[in-house]
């Protein structure tokens, strides 16, 4: 909990001559969360807070969200410091990564992975689940670079050059996936190129070496990396793509993980949140799950959590042929609130 982090916070802040905030999203089975816009404001607080200093680190964990949320957290932290630093003791995919990007430098642990940034579009006219045939909420993701892999495996492997077949592959394709997702998926890849560049020519300038090493980075982790599932530890991030990383010494690394640690644990990422498994063998079971955390040494705690009832109620099945239903248990889950609240020392202030 935040009062077994809080010494650990200042020795960082002391160490790196810094402000410490730290933002995690939640990747708990059954409970994850990603990087959104709504944050912005609850970062505010805690920059308010800090004022105008020469340096803020942003220890981050994070498998990812929204990009425009990712670009937005650069531009304001940045308007807060001279010096903009990441610290990354685990995960820091996706939109995670273009935060890095955005970064002066990034201190990667040996645990520590960016990941490719090519972007899964979700919207409701996604192709439906069949794995979920009765919910029609129910959608696939559609990744950018799949997209791009369908055509490319069309035209480099197949040996489809003639535009009149590649124009029937287009056709083909928006019969499977919505005309305007295919349209989202273009724009998509545009912006997110776009807001990467941005952020690295902050911190590598606009000169012709410059601007190829951009080129470099961007062509990696929009689409050479192949695969968005590809994790980037901190050698390959220094030597192959060649960003600004920091190795912690040992007494950094010790507290580094202390820290995540007690996250970790706070947090349940490793315990699935099964509601049959959380009810156990009562009739009804009050439950908590805290999902976000942004915090830092003086603003104390924002945290996005979840709470609810679960209880167990049984189910008749109807049968055919007037045949007696049959009955069975299910677990009903009641959520009682979900969102924001701001704790200090893990206790709720006082509206």
């Amino acid at each position: 909990m935040f009062p077994d982090r809080l010494d650990n916070y200042r020795w960082l802040e002391q160490n790196r001559n810094t402000k410490l905030i730290v933002y995690v999203t939640g990747d708990r089975r059954g409970m994850e969360t990603q990087i959104s816009p709504e944050i912005l404001d609850y970062f505010s607080d805690h920059l308010d807070e800090i004022g105008k200093v020469e340096k803020i680190s942003l220890y981050l964990y994070t498998r990812g969200g929204d990009t425009m949320a990712a670009w937005s957290l650069v531009n304001l932290i940045r308007q807060f410091c001279n010096q903009f630093e990441i610290i990354i003791p685990s995960k820091a995919r996706s939109s995670g990564t273009i935060i890095s990007l955005g970064a002066d430098s990034i201190m990667m642990t040996k645990q520590a992975t960016l990941g490719p940034i090519d972007p899964s579009l979700n919207s409701p006219l996604n192709p439906q689940n069949p794995q979920q045939p009765n919910n029609p909420t129910a959608r696939i993701p559609v990744s950018v670079e799949s997209i791009q892999g369908y055509f490319d495996f069309a035209k480099n492997e197949m040996g489809i050059e003639n535009q009149s077949d590649l124009k029937e592959i287009l056709l083909k394709l928006s019969e499977e996936v919505h005309p305007l997702v295919l349209g989202n998926v273009y724009r998509s890849r545009t912006q997110i190129q776009m807001v990467a560049r941005k952020l690295l020519n902050k911190q590598l300038g606009d000169t012709p070496e410059a601007i190829a090493k951009i080129d470099k980075i961007v062509s990696f982790l929009c689409s050479d990396s192949g695969s968005h599932d590809y994790a980037i530890y901190r050698n390959e991030a220094r030597d192959e793509l060649g960003l600004n990383i920091e190795k912690p010494n040992d007494e950094q690394y010790s507290k580094i993980n202390e820290i995540f640690e007690d996250l970790r644990e706070e947090l349940k990422l490793l315990d699935p949140f099964n509601p049959t498994i959380e009810i156990g063998a009562a009739q009804n079971h009050n439950y908590s799950c805290r999902r976000v955390l942004i915090e830092s040494v003086d603003t104390g705690t924002h945290i996005f959590k979840t709470d609810g009832i679960l209880t167990r109620m049984a189910q008749n099945i109807p049968q055919p042929n007037n045949m007696a239903p049959i009955q069975r248990t299910i677990i009903d889950n009641q959520k009682t609130f979900e969102g924001w609240k701001h704790e200090q020392n893990n206790v709720p202030l006082q509206p």
